[in-house]
């Protein structure tokens, strides 16, 4: 004979409901994304298929992204998606050009041009603002430190969280650039 099963008591079902409910609501999207989504409703209604692949692959990606460590929280994030997606379709033109693929070229390229306008969307801290607070830095560690200062060591005080560029938009990769060429001066 098998045995019953008794009822959970409302008590017991009410607690196994309260230990796993959250009331934290999720962080807003970034502007750039909100934009892509609603991009992708016009890209649909226009029937604009290069756009509306871009689109689909860009937001897919974000998806993805969001089920790993990792997920795009920020425009910088999503800016740094758009710029790696962008070379890599202006590498496949290139190959295709190589390969004798007219075709494709036009497509991969114009897949590379709509990846460039919204990535030229983003506003970012200008360089030469940039360059003065790499200098500034770099100044303040000198005299700190001796004559001695090392790239990792700059890099980390202007992108620590209470560094200089907390909470700006600035790209990582235009900073490492402006620190290289100030402390090769």
């Amino acid at each position: 004979m098998l045995p019953t099963r008794r009822p959970m008591t409302q008590q017991a079902r009410t607690c196994l409901r309260c230990r796993y409910s959250t009331n934290t609501t999720p962080p807003p999207a970034p502007p750039l994304l909100l934009k892509l989504r609603s991009d992708l409703k016009t890209a649909m209604k226009a029937k604009d298929t290069n756009r509306l692949n871009v689109l689909r692959g860009l937001l897919a990606e974000v998806t993805n992204a969001a089920k790993t460590s990792s997920p795009i929280k920020s425009d910088m994030q999503l800016l740094s998606l758009l710029r790696k997606r962008s070379v890599a379709a202006k590498a496949a033109a290139s190959e295709f050009q190589e390969a004798g693929r007219p075709d494709l070229k036009d497509k991969e390229e114009a897949q590379a041009a709509v990846l460039e306008g919204y990535a030229g969307s983003v506003e970012t801290v200008g360089q030469d603002e940039v360059r003065s607070t790499v200098v500034q830095v770099v100044d303040e560690m000198k005299g700190e430190e001796g004559s001695k200062v090392h790239m990792g060591d700059v890099l980390k005080r202007l992108l620590a969280p209470d560094g200089p560029f907390e909470g700006k938009p600035v790209e990582k990769a235009e900073v490492a650039k402006a620190v290289k060429e100030v402390l090769a001066a």
